[in-house]
C-alpha cells in the first residue's frame, strides 16, 4: 500500500504551493540518519572554520619530556582539602620513566599531581581563521607550562588533540574545494557538449573516455609525485586540490551531457528557444533544474571521495607534507609498526576520517531520496 506522506507543517496548504527546495527539506528532515549526519557534518565544519579557538595548544609545539604521552581522561569533580567535592575539571599528571636497559618510555600516574583545565582562558593574541584577533580559547590550563593530552602525544611530544583539530580544516575543506571545481567543470563541459553538440561534444567525449579509462589512483600518484617537495604548503595544498578536481569532473560531465542530449528536443526547451531565450538561460534556467537530484547526490557523495583521496596521498607521502597538517599527514605517523605498538592513539585521526566519510555518505543518501518530494513512500 502506498500513500503520500505530507509534512505536518504543510497542513492546510497545497503541495503545489511549496517551492521545490521546501519540499526537499520537508522530506529530508524525516530521514533520521541523514539528519544526524547533517549535525555531525556541521560540527566538523564549525571545528574546521574556528580551529584555532578549539585548539588548547599550538599543534606544532614539541615537548621532549612528553614523547608518546598516553591520552588522559578529564575528571570533572575534584576533592578539596577539606574532603568536599567541587566542579573543577582536571587530569591526572603522569611522569615519564625510561627503562635503563631498553630505554622504553613508560608513564605512571603521579599521586596528588593534577593539571586543572579552564574554560575560555586568556591566551596570547592569535588570529582565528587568519584575520580575526582573539585572546582566549575554548579550553586551556591554569599554568603556562602545564600540559594535558586528551588524544595523547606523538613522537615529538606534540598534542594530538590540537593536531587533529588543525587537520580537520584541511581535510574537510579540500573536499569542498575539490568538489566545487569538479562541479563547475562537469556542469559547464557536460552542459555545453550536450546542448550544442558538434566538434566540442566529440572532443570533450573523447577526453572524458580517455580519462575514465585510466585508473584513478595512478593518475593521482603520478601528478602528486610531480609536485616539488620544496614547494610551500599553501601552494601544494592548492595543487593537490586541482589534481583531485581534474579527475572528479568527468563522471558528472558524462551524465549531464547524456541528459542534455535527451532533453534538448523536449517541448519546454524548444518553447524557450522560440521565446528568444539565450542558450545560457535555456541551459541553467530550464534544463539544469531537472538534474537537481543527480547533482545533489553527486556532489554530496563526491566530497568523501575527495577526503579519502587526500588522506591516501598524504599517507603515502605524495600529498600534503609537514608542516601542513591534515588527517592523512597525521596518519603517516602510524606507518611505523614500532610506533603503533608503543602509541596506538596515533590511529585516532583515522577514526575521524571514518566518521566524516560515513556522515557525508548518509547525508548524500538522504538528499538523494529527498530530491523527489512527490515520490510515494511504501508503508
Amino acid at each position: 500500500m502506498t500513500d503520500t506522506t505530507i509534512d505536518p507543517r504543510l497542513a492546510g496548504h497545497s503541495l503545489d504551493e511549496a517551492s521545490q527546495w521546501k519540499l526537499i527539506w520537508y522530506k529530508f528532515r524525516r530521514h533520521r540518519v541523514a539528519m544526524v549526519s547533517l549535525y555531525v557534518i556541521i560540527c566538523f565544519y564549525v571545528v574546521a572554520l574556528f580551529a584555532e579557538f578549539f585548539q588548547p595548544f599550538d599543534p606544532n609545539d614539541t615537548s621532549r619530556g612528553n614523547v608518546y604521552h598516553p591520552p588522559q581522561m578529564i575528571k570533572f569533580i575534584d576533592t578539596n582539602d577539606d574532603g568536599s567535592k567541587s566542579f573543577r575539571p582536571h587530569v591526572q599528571d603522569m611522569k615519564l620513566k625510561r627503562d635503563k636497559l631498553t630505554l622504553k618510555a613508560t608513564y605512571t600516574p603521579e599521586e596528588d599531581e593534577k593539571t586543572y583545565i579552564k574554560f575560555f582562558p586568556k591566551t596570547e593574541t592569535y588570529y582565528m581563521t587568519g584575520f580575526i584577533p582573539m585572546n582566549f580559547k575554548l579550553i586551556g590550563v591554569e599554568g603556562k607550562r602545564d600540559r594535558f593530552f586528551l588524544f595523547g602525544a606523538d613522537r615529538l611530544g606534540r598534542d594530538m588533540f590540537s593536531r587533529v583539530i588543525a587537520g580537520t580544516r584541511i581535510s574537510m575543506s579540500i573536499g569542498l574545494v575539490g568538489v566545487g571545481l569538479s562541479l563547475v567543470l562537469g556542469l559547464m563541459i557536460g552542459g555545453v557538449a550536450g546542448y550544442f553538440g558538434g566538434w566540442f561534444d566529440t572532443v570533450s567525449s573523447r577526453v572524458i573516455e580517455l580519462t575514465l579509462a585510466i585508473p584513478t589512483i595512478p593518475i593521482w600518484l603520478g601528478l602528486s609525485a610531480a609536485i616539488p617537495p620544496t614547494m610551500d604548503p599553501l601552494t601544494r595544498y592548492f595543487l593537490i586540490t586541482v589534481i583531485l578536481s581534474l579527475i572528479g569532473w568527468t563522471e558528472l560531465a558524462r551524465v549531464v551531457r547524456g541528459r542534455f542530449l535527451a532533453m534538448r528536443h523536449e517541448d519546454f526547451v524548444i518553447a524557450a528557444r522560440l521565446d528568444g531565450a539565450k542558450p545560457s538561460r535555456v541551459i541553467f534556467r530550464h534544463m539544469m533544474p531537472s538534474l537537481v537530484s543527480h547533482i545533489i547526490a553527486s556532489v554530496s557523495l563526491a566530497i568523501p571521495v575527495m577526503i579519502l583521496a587526500e588522506t591516501s596521498l598524504s599517507f603515502l607521502g605524495l600529498g600534503l607534507l609537514p608542516p601542513s597538517i591534515s588527517w592523512g599527514v597525521l596518519l603517516k605517523e602510524a606507518q611505523n609498526i614500532r610506533a603503533i605498538a608503543q602509541a596506538a592513539w596515533l590511529f585516532i585521526p583515522g577514526i575521524f576520517v571514518v566518521i566524516a566519510v560515513l556522515a557525508l555518505n548518509f547525508f548524500g543518501d538522504g538528499l538523494r531520496d529527498a530530491a523527489d518530494p512527490y515520490a510515494q513512500e511504501s508503508h
